[in-house]
């Protein structure tokens, strides 16, 4: 099986199927590297629904990528990696726990294969699923998350413990996230409580606000990452709330006051020095985007810096 994008100086964008970045379908799991993986869940989602839809947005968008990264020396991604599209995990529409067991074998799947999973898709309760099939192989891992929120409260709606807003307090507790080389980074907006900050700070977890991240610049925070996971297997999740709803309409919980799409790729492209095992870019909410699917676009796009950054260690 070929694992090259179609070429679409030969090939127009808007013919044939919307793979993620015109990648080959995955019809055989050997002898790739990593593989692209829809997660159409949103039985998470405390507020809008809709992420379930955004596998196939953020598929659509991505074919205006090309392989060639020039922020990574020029890289061609797809030359120094093999990479698929392995379609969607299957789910229970409003099943959240049986939501997350099938995510959870999907994404087993493909790290019991030696593939690194690339999710798209969902509400951000879906990574903890991911987590739970990453660590198996590979232990308990640095976690960089990206984000305006901390999602490290532990119950909603009077006792609720598994939702978009509990993954990475339910992460600790199994043993499947290593809060002390772990990372939030984009915090920001009005609490519910004053603890909610601080709570991931109890936990282990650095937390860096958007607020800090200014001051501290990203060159800097960029250093602080690699730092903080100190070449441990590490997962990135990316939730696109942490970009300003300016940029980034379509997405379950918008908070005003994020970076700019030019600032949060400059900051993904200055990332060195990570051993990337896992990611997944979550909380697209097409219902939600404006008919020039900005937001769609923009997480394509993240994930594609995503795959350069694992291309780097190839």
């Amino acid at each position: 099986m070929s694992v090259l994008p179609v070429n679409s100086l030969d090939t127009p964008r808007f013919c044939g199927i919307p793979t993620f970045m015109r990648l080959p379908q995955a019809t055989s799991l050997e002898g790739l590297d990593a593989a692209i993986l829809g997660i159409p869940s949103d039985s998470g989602a405390p507020f809008r629904t809709g992420a379930r839809m955004a596998p196939h947005a953020v598929r659509q968008m991505s074919i205006m990528l090309r392989p060639i990264n020039p922020y990574r020396d020029n890289i061609n991604v797809f030359e120094k990696l093999r990479v698929a599209d392995a379609g969607d995990c299957s789910v229970i529409p409003g099943y959240e726990i049986e939501s997350l067991a099938r995510i959870e074998e999907s994404v087993a799947a493909l790290v019991q294969a030696g593939l690194v999973p690339c999710g798209i898709g969902g509400d951000h309760s879906v990574t903890l699923a991911e987590l739970r099939a990453v660590a198996a192989k590979h232990g308990s891992l640095a976690l960089i998350q990206f984000d305006s929120h901390s999602d490290t409260w532990d119950k909603y709606f009077g006792g609720q413990r598994y939702s978009a807003g509990t993954p990475f307090r339910r992460g600790v507790e199994e043993n499947i996230i290593d809060p002390h080389h772990s990372i939030q980074i984009g915090l920001r907006g009005s609490l519910f409580r004053e603890s909610d900050i601080s709570q991931s700070l109890d936990l282990g977890y650095e937390v860096v606000t958007t607020d800090d991240m200014y001051e501290m610049g990203f060159a800097k925070l960029a250093a602080r990452i690699a730092e903080r996971t100190a070449g441990r297997p590490a997962f990135v999740t990316f939730d696109m709330d942490f970009i300003d709803p300016a940029y980034a309409p379509g997405v379950q919980t918008p908070e005003c006051g994020g970076p700019s799409a030019r600032e949060t790729l400059q900051l993904l492209r200055m990332m060195r020095d990570i051993n990337l095992v896992g990611c997944d870019v979550v909380e697209v909410n097409p219902m939600y985007d404006g008919s020039g699917q900005i937001t769609a676009l923009l997480a394509a796009t993240v994930m594609a810096e995503l795959l350069a950054l694992l291309a780097t260690r190839a």
